[in-house]
């Protein structure tokens, strides 16, 4: 059985993406999310047009990958270093709102549930998850063959 583990990260995302874009009416940017950074570590808004479906599969990947997640943890995950200058760069997190409006959306639509120890994946969020994977490795198979030994 094919799951995320099993096909690269960027293709899953992508894939993802597209099928939040299509058939998750829940799932929709804000309309600040044109306007706003990521993070205080960015110096410019995100230059692409579906960042937000891109953010809540990202989400929704790392959610399905390492369990019961939190807020602070995914901060610190899509943080970076702040270029400061001529001083030494910083870590910073990532910003807050982002990730939390992307999780309540994420949760309205049934794909994610909030636990006593973080947030995990439904059934339904595990379904979709590994369906879009699925199809990302097909798709792979057709591109190159030897990987046609994996398929069940």
């Amino acid at each position: 059985m094919v799951n995320a583990r099993f096909v690269p990260p960027q293709a899953l995302i992508d894939a993802l993406a597209r099928y939040l874009k299509e058939n998750v009416a829940e799932v929709e940017p804000p309309e600040w999310a044109a306007y706003v950074k990521t993070g205080s570590h960015k110096e410019r808004v995100p230059d692409d047009p579906d960042w937000w479906y891109k953010r809540c599969a990202s989400i929704l990947r790392k959610i399905y990958l390492e369990g019961p997640v939190g807020v602070e943890r995914l901060r610190t995950y899509y943080g970076g270093r702040k270029n400061m200058g001529t001083v030494r760069e910083h870590f910073r997190k990532a910003g807050g709102a982002i990730i939390r409006n992307a999780l309540q959306q994420l949760e309205k639509a049934g794909l994610v549930e909030t636990t006593p120890r973080g947030r995990v994946v439904t059934p339904k969020g595990r379904s979709v998850v590994d369906k879009v994977a699925a199809q990302v490795f097909r798709e792979l198979v057709k591109e190159k063959p030897e990987l046609k030994k994996y398929v069940a």
